[in-house]
């Protein structure tokens, strides 16, 4: 039986801009997808702290070190620039990997910019 687990967040990025022409998506700076062990086009999780709406889409890289967090296509109408979200990441493991695992947790700051953990 495979379980359904957080593999990685990062935990209130701010929203630095939403294009709604754009064909869909998240744009995540590629560092901070480096760090929590994103890859291009993978499946997310969003959840925005100031309304509440949670949505799924898919992420493409952003400029290196850019603070780039750009929320694309219909989801534009979810998030607005300057709103805190979590981004999600999942994976499925089996019961022996269950134990081992454990979430990686990306903390930022009001620039995107890593920090250590609070």
């Amino acid at each position: 039986m495979l379980r359904k687990i957080l593999k990685s967040k990062i935990h209130r990025a701010t929203v630095t801009e939403t294009n709604i022409d754009y064909e869909g998506s998240i744009t995540i700076d590629e560092a901070l997808m480096q760090e929590a062990g994103i890859l291009p086009f993978e499946q997310l999780k969003i959840a925005n702290l100031r309304n509440g709406e949670r949505f799924e889409t898919y992420v493409i890289p952003g400029p290196r070190a850019s603070g780039t967090i750009c929320i694309n296509g219909a989801a534009a109408h979810k998030a607005s620039v300057g709103d805190l979200i979590i981004i999600f990441q999942y994976v499925y493991l089996v019961p022996e990997e269950l134990e081992a695992h454990s979430p990686r947790v990306v903390y930022v700051d009001n620039n995107n910019r890593i920090i250590p953990m609070p």
